[in-house]
């Protein structure tokens, strides 16, 4: 099925008949040029056409094309990657602004921890060498359990790498989020000494099914299509009876309160609003203010926030974000005005786990969760804790 296998393959059938004599038709100059590249061993990366393409059902900031044996990855329309497979040639007239990573990538240095669920979901964990998170930060079982067996080994956080560590471990690629880009100077650094470095926009999908479907990315990244593929089915099959249920008509505010004694909130249409949706319910919060950053989490007074999430029939305080609480007790002591919010007064309060932030291949628990709230399904629950 490669396309330079079937050249190799032509170009031995042509030679083969030239020496029996045969008489064969004349070869076009086309036919001719392209017989020639490949007895050359050579593959001109500008004249090759994709053949296919990965099929994305939410995922919108990244793209996987095939040019025969080779894989094209872009990201956020702004990184190109170009994988060359183990044992091929890399390509020639590669433009200057592709990234070319030679396969197998298997000693990565792995900083963005929302990242790690997925790469072990697809079954990629052993491609990871270096982490960027220590062992007791790890919510992640599998990469705890390699810290502790020495296959992980800890090579400091994104602004501050053990460069000594990471060159001498044969690093092939660093990859990042895009908190990097407030600490430019460290992925110059890191390239400066031939490590290549990639930053995943995983955290830019406003669909916590395409933040799911990054699963696909690094199954193209490490060679386990198929395993990714088969993941991600099979996780949208636990939520698609959900998907045909009519909404619940119950309404879900999501906060925390930060060190100032401010409200932050989900901006509306992020990826937990969208699991609300998902399950049937509404998200209370329409207007958080004017911000022009693409964070996901904005910050309100309480007045505010009063206005808009009192008549709430759920609320959920965002223990990803900040520390968590234990009961009501505790949300009340935050701001005496949470006493007057419905969803206080009824009981109907609940703790989102800090552990959730590096669950990203677990989404759809959390939708199937919201789903039994709303419906007041009486179930054991993993990320969503109700408070007394």
């Amino acid at each position: 099925m490669r396309r330079k296998g079937m050249i190799l393959l032509l170009s031995a059938v042509l030679v083969l008949a030239g020496a029996c004599g045969q008489a064969d038709a004349p070869q076009s100059d086309e036919q001719t040029e392209t017989a020639a590249e490949a007895s050359a061993g050579e593959t001109d990366f500008s004249k090759m056409k994709a053949d296919s393409s990965l099929d994305l059902q939410y995922a919108t900031q990244f793209t996987v094309d095939y040019y025969g044996e080779y894989t094209y990855i872009t990201i956020a329309d702004s990184q190109k990657i170009l994988l060359v497979p183990e044992g091929a040639a890399e390509p020639e007239n590669v433009p200057d602004d592709v990234l070319i990573l030679q396969q197998p990538l298997d000693h990565v240095y792995l900083v963005s921890t929302s990242a790690m669920d997925l790469v072990c979901a697809c079954g990629s964990l052993s491609n990871i060498t270096l982490s960027g998170e220590e062992q007791d930060g790890w919510y992640v079982q599998e990469a705890a359990d390699a810290m502790a067996d020495g296959s992980l080994v800890y090579a400091g956080k994104y602004s501050m790498p053990d460069y000594e560590l990471i060159l001498g471990s044969d690093c092939d690629l660093a990859i990042e989020n895009t908190m990097i880009y407030h600490n430019p100077e460290v992925k110059e650094k890191l390239e400066s000494l031939g490590i290549p470095v990639l930053v995943e926009y995983s955290s830019y999908e406003s669909d916590p099914l395409g933040r799911l479907e990054w699963i696909k990315f690094y199954g193209a990244l490490f060679g386990r299509e198929e395993e990714a593929e088969s993941f991600y089915d099979a996780q949208l099959a636990k939520i698609e009876p959900l998907l045909d249920k009519e909404a619940s008509g119950k309404t879900a505010a999501v906060c925390a309160i930060d060190s100032n004694g401010q409200v932050t909130v989900r901006r509306p249409g992020d990826f937990i609003t969208k699991m609300i949706s998902y399950a049937g319910g509404t998200y209370a919060i329409e207007d958080a203010g004017q911000d022009e950053s693409n964070s996901s989490v904005l910050t309100m007074n309480m007045e505010d926030f009063y206005a808009q999430a009192k008549d709430a029939d759920i609320l959920i305080y965002n223990g990803t974000i900040s520390d968590e609480i234990s009961s009501i007790g505790e949300l009340t002591a935050k701001n005496e005005l949470f006493s007057d919010f419905k969803a206080v007064k009824e009981g109907n309060v609940y703790c989102l786990s800090h552990e959730f932030f590096q669950q990203t291949a677990d989404s759809c628990s959390l939708i199937s969760e919201l789903y039994d709230i709303f419906n007041g399904i009486d179930a054991e629950h993993t990320y969503l804790t109700r408070l007394e």
